[in-house]
């Protein structure tokens, strides 16, 4: 199994500023919920059980945030606001085990997920991107996981990265993978492309926040050169390929949502937001009394 996830949260959030510039943007709120939140429960229903924040200055209130605070349930319980109560329970009791590392220079991905190689240690491991919000049931995560260990029956040091379908056109936004289907939701990945062009892209399957590596990731993010004043973590990983460790695509069942820019974010706050019964009446109301649709 996988007890350990790593999340790497050190980056400044320039797609969102203004508001980055004093709130971490895992922390911009979907509905009544910061975006990591969701990211965590994830990989906590996908029973990991030992959560590594890869962090850098300013980013501190991200673990204050799933941090026990004694003042604060002292104050509610002292005033009666027992479900006010309950709910910072539920968020500061969530994690079983958390570790703090510090990125003091953000160097890209693949520096931030070299970071956590003392956490680790020598254990396969998650990595998610709290960019990335996948609706799904089961989790991406767990997905991903019962995969991971259906394939150690069978093979030894493999790692697994999800994917997803994505117009041609938006090729250039992501790592593009190519291999050859071995099953109906799985691909051994050949080749790994960071941000083709469309006419240069040899599929269309993208890759997204959401990834169990073999440690061994970690030798080769010290091999791989600086690109950019960045560390690609898909240059190790095609580092890894070519050295014969085998790389899986998995194609999850769910729905994903880049929160890391304006408008990703807003389709993402409207679709909790539906999900909501009470929220989606809101909604509906608003649309018709606005004008903004008719009836």
């Amino acid at each position: 199994m996988i007890r350990k996830a790593v999340l790497p949260v050190a980056g400044l959030g320039t797609r969102m500023l203004p508001i980055t510039k004093v709130v971490p943007k895992e922390l911009l709120n979907i509905i009544d919920r910061p975006t990591i939140e969701y990211v965590v429960n994830e990989a906590i229903e996908s029973g990991v059980s030992t959560l590594v924040f890869i962090i850098s200055q300013g980013k501190g209130k991200i673990i204050d945030y799933f941090d026990i605070d004694m003042n604060l349930r002292s104050f509610l319980k002292e005033r009666g606001k027992l479900d006010l109560l309950k709910k910072v329970e539920e968020v500061e009791d969530r994690i079983k085990h958390l570790i703090e590392v510090r990125q003091k220079i953000p160097e890209g991905l693949g520096h931030a997920v070299l970071m956590a190689e003392r956490a680790v240690e020598k254990e396969p491991f998650a990595v998610l991107l709290g960019d990335d919000l996948v609706d799904a049931d089961p989790p991406c995560l767990k997905q991903m996981i019962e995969t991971y260990v259906e394939l150690s029956a069978k093979i030894s040091n493999h790692s697994i990265i999800a994917v997803e379908e994505v117009p041609i056109e938006d090729v250039s936004k992501y790592g593009i993978i190519d291999g050859e289907r071995v099953a109906e939701n799985l691909i051994k990945i050949n080749k790994v492309i960071e941000k083709p062009l469309p006419e240069e892209a040899p599929t269309n399957f993208a890759i997204i926040g959401r990834y169990i590596f073999d440690p061994t990731i970690f030798e080769y993010l010290k091999k791989i050169p600086k690109v950019k004043g960045e560390y690609q973590l898909t240059d190790a990983i095609q580092l890894m390929i070519d050295d014969g460790y085998p790389v899986y695509a998995y194609l999850f069942e769910g729905k994903r949502f880049d929160t890391g820019n304006k408008e990703g974010f807003f389709k993402t706050i409207l679709y909790y937001g539906i999900k909501d019964p009470q929220l989606k009446i809101v909604l509906e109301k608003f649309i018709k009394e606005e004008g903004i649709i008719e009836d």
